[in-house]
């Protein structure tokens, strides 16, 4: 599935071009975090389930999906691909921001983990339990499966047909797992895939949102200001290095992650 072919794509190329761009406008700078896993790393060889693909764990950002594909053609000869698939990490790694969002008093960020993934999962038990603790926070995931591999695990996350349990019996308590079999919309208009990505998203956040009885933070002017109509907010926010990235009038915060 990795292989490029002569035209210069592959289907997870396809994949991030097409969910990418349905996406990315969510995001209000457009500087996505991505990590890949599921693959032997430089310069050691280790496997690793949770590696920035630009090689660069304190700026792992890549700029909007035209970086996302360059960082991802660059990553892929340096790798060896190896075994086993495991969800859980990368979960858990964004499930600590969104845990540090959840502090904040308002609804001011949220969280959407975006998995592209061949559907082989090693570890269900644990991306279970993941899944479960992060439903109590500001985070959804969306996971996009391509080629024709079984995807019933990924079905069985998604909690579409019953509420998804840990392995302990706890039940989780907000649905957050979006599954969407990317061959099934790859001749299909694009207005259909991005139906389905994001058919569950919106609920997601408002209820989560709406279960903390938070609103939006709004900005106060002082009462001798007078706000002109016509004057655009400015886009001079940066990116921390630490990952996290400021949404102060409120943001959805996209990370992407590649298995390979």
């Amino acid at each position: 599935l990795h292989y490029i072919n002569p035209n210069g794509l592959n289907e997870y190329l396809m994949a991030i071009w097409s969910v990418g761009m349905v996406v990315q406008d969510y995001d209000t700078d457009k500087m996505f975090p991505v990590l890949g896993f599921g693959a032997q790393i430089p310069p050691n060889w280790q496997v690793s389930h949770e590696f920035p693909i630009n090689f660069n764990p304190n700026n792992p950002f890549c700029a909007g999906v035209q970086g996302i594909v360059d960082t991802y053609r660059k990553c892929l000869p340096q790798i060896r691909l190896y075994g086993p698939t495991n969800f859980s990490p990368i979960i858990n790694h964004v499930a600590k921001f969104a845990a540090t969002a959840a502090q904040q008093p308002t609804a001011s960020q949220y969280y959407i983990l975006l998995i592209i993934t061949d559907g082989v999962i090693t570890d269900l038990d644990e991306t279970r339990q993941a899944i479960v603790n992060a439903s109590k926070l500001p985070l959804s995931l969306i996971i996009v499966g391509v080629g024709e591999a079984d995807f019933t695990a990924m079905e069985f996350l998604d909690g579409d047909d019953g509420v998804l349990r840990s392995p302990t019996g706890e039940t989780a308590v907000r649905d957050i797992v979006q599954f969407v079999p990317y061959r099934k919309f790859q001749n299909a208009a694009k207005e259909a895939l991005a139906q389905s990505v994001l058919a569950e998203v919106p609920r997601q956040v408002t209820c989560y949102f709406n279960t903390h009885k938070l609103s939006p933070q709004s900005k106060q002017m002082p009462s001798n200001v007078q706000a002109p109509s016509n004057v655009q907010k400015p886009s001079n926010e940066q990116t921390p290095s630490n990952v996290q990235k400021s949404a102060n009038d409120g943001e959805l915060n996209l990370e992407d992650c590649l298995d390979f």
